[in-house]
């Protein structure tokens, strides 16, 4: 489940400065199965996102996220597990 202004970004760019004027590439992002995403949480290029994860509102994932937990935070950290 999405909450309003998700933002799932794939597109991104050398840190080089010269390269980047000529060059943009994409990464993939994997959202595993009963996932909710917040509203505004942002999602950055070659993410992966595990089962049954819950990211917080206004997030911005920078790293893999294991899933079965609550996860929140600029930079999104872990929170808590979920026992069920």
């Amino acid at each position: 489940m999405f909450g309003p202004n998700v933002m799932i970004s794939t597109a991104t760019h050398p840190i080089d400065a010269i390269e980047r004027r000529s060059t943009e590439f994409g990464k993939p992002i994997t959202i595993g199965d009963d996932v909710w995403l917040g509203g505004n949480v942002s999602i950055l290029p070659g993410i992966s996102i595990g089962d049954k994860a819950v990211i917080g509102a206004g997030s911005v994932v920078t790293k893999d996220i294991a899933g079965n937990g609550v996860y929140a935070g600029n930079p999104c950290r872990f929170i808590k597990s979920i026992d069920k």
